[in-house]
């Protein structure tokens, strides 16, 4: 029977990149210029600061570009309402979110037995597994997934016939 999974991951070496590349153009930006700005990268956690929450502001509009611009979407990005402000320096934190909810993979699990579709879905912790008897049927599932808008990207694992 064929089978696949639908997960929501983010590819840590893109991220790397996107991060890196926001760093080269903040140093080269004239409107940061002669401000303390600092990018911290850890465990797919970025911690932007500065001067003034305007610039953090402006950083995280730079790392969504450089994001867009390495085919990592944006909409896993989890930034803080406020930046945190502690001495001279605002800081905001940027979390990226990886698997898929237990609320989200519920929705997803409706949407795919409302559709009909002889398919079988079930949770796996965070992700969702999908089998059914035809290959067209789980491809049907995977347009389902992607144009469901539960606020997370989809990606197909684990495809087997």
């Amino acid at each position: 029977m064929p089978s696949m999974d639908i997960v929501s991951e983010v590819d840590a070496v893109e991220l790397s990149n996107a991060v890196a590349n926001t760093r080269r153009e903040v140093d080269n930006r004239y409107d940061f210029r002669g401000k303390n700005v600092e990018i911290d990268f850890k465990d797919k956690q970025v911690t932007l600061s500065a001067d003034d929450d305007f610039y953090c502001q402006q950083m995280v509009d730079v790392l969504r570009m450089n994001l867009s611009k390495r085919n990592v979407d944006p909409g896993v990005m989890k930034v803080d309402e406020k930046a945190t402000h502690t001495g001279k320096t605002f800081s905001l934190k940027v979390v990226f979110q990886e698997g898929i909810d237990t609320e989200i993979a519920k929705k997803l699990v409706k949407i795919i037995k409302a559709s009909k579709l002889k398919v079988q879905s079930a949770i796996q912790g965070d992700s969702v597994r999908v089998t059914g008897k035809k290959r067209d049927d789980l491809q049907a599932v995977m347009r389902l997934a992607k144009e469901a808008e539960l606020g997370l990207p989809f990606q197909f694992n684990n495809f087997r016939d």
